[in-house]
């Protein structure tokens, strides 16, 4: 699923009469709003089909989508901006730290019916990483080279992964024996299964830079803190070295002042 960086930053040329004039670049919001429309549902099915959560599956892709926003001048010149926001999506969605999270410890029953709910709960008794690597080779088809660079995997572990992936699939859902059974059973998910639903761009656009205008303030106050702390600490500290009194202590065999004064 690859969407190039020339589709993602440039409009088609308009035609007026006779003449062809090319249309102007498309701006960051054009390009960004583009990107968003073509790949954010596909990625909710997919994060929804990794995680079983329809509210986990839009957060991740929203949140992928406030980086790529966030860092536009670096997505939109990316050979694959829709991988680049994949990975993200991804990473977010099988975050382990969604563990700790209260109503989110156990995936909600699928509302697919038959075969469609047995694979969907067959694929969640599966390892995270075992599930990203079947859904990433066999759901998308990508080359095993793709998926262990996106996995952050060598290509041998990643084959592994995939290996033992369909063999786990296969002791769950006997009738999935064959590679090509499990793509095209995964393929139809990915198309026919639910959309969890997504807000706006706009509103996506606006929550990235809310996010951004957050962590600017809360740099500004954590180095205003920083900053009077150090002043503080400058003004109070002493400015020579003063050795600390020892302790007195009795000592034994020396004569009384007044003896002293009789000899």
């Amino acid at each position: 699923m690859y969407f190039s960086a020339h589709l993602v930053r440039s409009a088609p040329p308009a035609v007026s009469g006779a003449s062809a004039t090319p249309a102007a670049p498309a701006g960051p919001v054009e390009a960004f709003d583009r990107l968003y429309a073509h790949v954010a549902p596909p990625l909710a099915r997919q994060a929804y089909l990794l995680t079983g959560r329809r509210q986990l599956a839009r957060e991740a892709v929203e949140r992928a989508f406030h980086q790529a926003w966030e860092r536009w001048p670096e997505v939109a010149v990316d050979r694959d901006p829709a991988g680049w926001v994949r990975a993200a999506t991804h990473d977010y969605a099988l975050s382990p730290w969604h563990r700790l999270r209260p109503g989110l410890t156990r995936a909600a029953q699928p509302p697919d019916q038959g075969d469609d709910r047995r694979l969907r709960t067959a694929l969640l008794a599966l390892p995270a990483p075992y599930r990203r690597t079947l859904l990433l080779f066999d759901g998308l088809r990508l080359g095993l080279p793709d998926t262990a660079a996106e996995t952050e995997a060598s290509t041998p572990a990643a084959g592994h992964r995939l290996m033992h992936a369909r063999e786990a699939l296969a002791e769950l859902l006997p009738e999935l024996a064959s590679a090509e059974q499990v793509r095209e059973r995964l393929a139809a998910l990915l198309t026919g299964g639910p959309t969890p639903p997504l807000a706006p761009p706009a509103a996506v656009r606006s929550g990235s830079e809310r996010r951004v205008r957050g962590w600017v303030r809360g740099t500004a106050a954590m180095t205003a803190l920083i900053a009077a702390a150090t002043a503080f600490t400058l003004a109070t500290a002493p400015t020579h070295y003063e050795p600390a009194i020892a302790p007195g202590e009795a000592v034994a065999g020396v004569p009384p002042p007044w003896a002293a004064r009789r000899s």
